[in-house]
């Protein structure tokens, strides 16, 4: 693969992720101007929808959790250009995330409804929240490198990729994965909670309690002593302040 279709690859690549990143939020939301979301359609068999929801959800995690390991990063980079295997994780999280949001199987009995309009604009207030809380957190870190475009940007130009470096800006000096916090409140703050979504919420963290423990795994073996120090003072999804004395044992 030249140089500019790396590039090409890749941009391609975060145009499909971002795309169905964004689209997710609405549909978890059930934006009414979406051709479909979380709660849309026609409610088949229950048995079915359950099955085929859970599958869905286990194929985004088995995908996450594969493509993320190291040892899938070195098989994947003898048959692909390492500056492409960000963006091919990124291409194919996409896919998989628009199978989800396409084949999704409604499952509309209502588990709570809440009907005060002040509550309702707070909970909706949380439910964008945890996104921004997602998309900003991406940018602390460097979003750039996240999505694979710094990547395809330092191949293009022939600059040397850097090393990632420990670092702890802002918000990950009170929780170690802020992102993943932000998709939790993201998709438990709705004020008209159906079983669909209590599925999906209920899968989707027990996803996320499992992978942040095998990602941790990987981020021990890279950065060692210093991550551990740093798992002990700060909590992994529930925010903590005590960000002085976290400064006195990382410094």
């Amino acid at each position: 693969m030249g140089r500019i279709l790396v590039f090409i690859y890749g941009a391609i690549s975060y145009l499909i992720g971002l795309g169905a990143l964004m689209y997710w939020f609405g549909f978890m939301g059930n934006l009414s101007f979406l051709p479909k979301t979380i709660d849309s359609g026609s409610q088949g068999p229950l048995a079915e929808a359950l099955l085929i929801n859970i599958a869905l959800i286990a194929l985004f995690g088995i995908q996450h959790t594969i493509m993320a390991r190291s040892g899938f990063k070195k098989f994947i980079t003898k048959l692909i250009p390492a500056a492409s295997e960000r963006s091919t994780f990124v291409l194919i999280t996409g896919i998989v995330l628009s199978l989800i949001l396409w084949q999704w199987r409604p499952i509309p009995t209502t588990i709570w409804n809440v009907q005060n309009e002040i509550a309702q604009l707070i909970i909706y207030g949380c439910f964008w929240s945890g996104w921004a809380l997602l998309v900003f957190s991406s940018f602390l870190i460097n979003h750039f490198e996240l999505f694979g475009l710094q990547q395809i940007w330092f191949n293009l130009t022939k600059k040397p990729v850097r090393k990632i470096s420990f670092k702890m800006p802002m918000l990950y000096k009170v929780v170690r994965h802020p992102i993943m916090l932000g998709v939790l409140i993201g998709i438990w703050s709705i004020p008209h909670m159906t079983l669909g979504h209590l599925v999906f919420a209920m899968a989707m963290t027990t996803y996320i309690v499992i992978g942040v423990k095998m990602e941790e795994r990987d981020l021990i073996a890279n950065h060692g002593e210093r991550y551990v120090k740093y798992t002990e003072q700060v909590p992994a999804l529930i925010p903590s302040l005590r960000k002085k004395e976290l400064e006195k044992v990382l410094t």
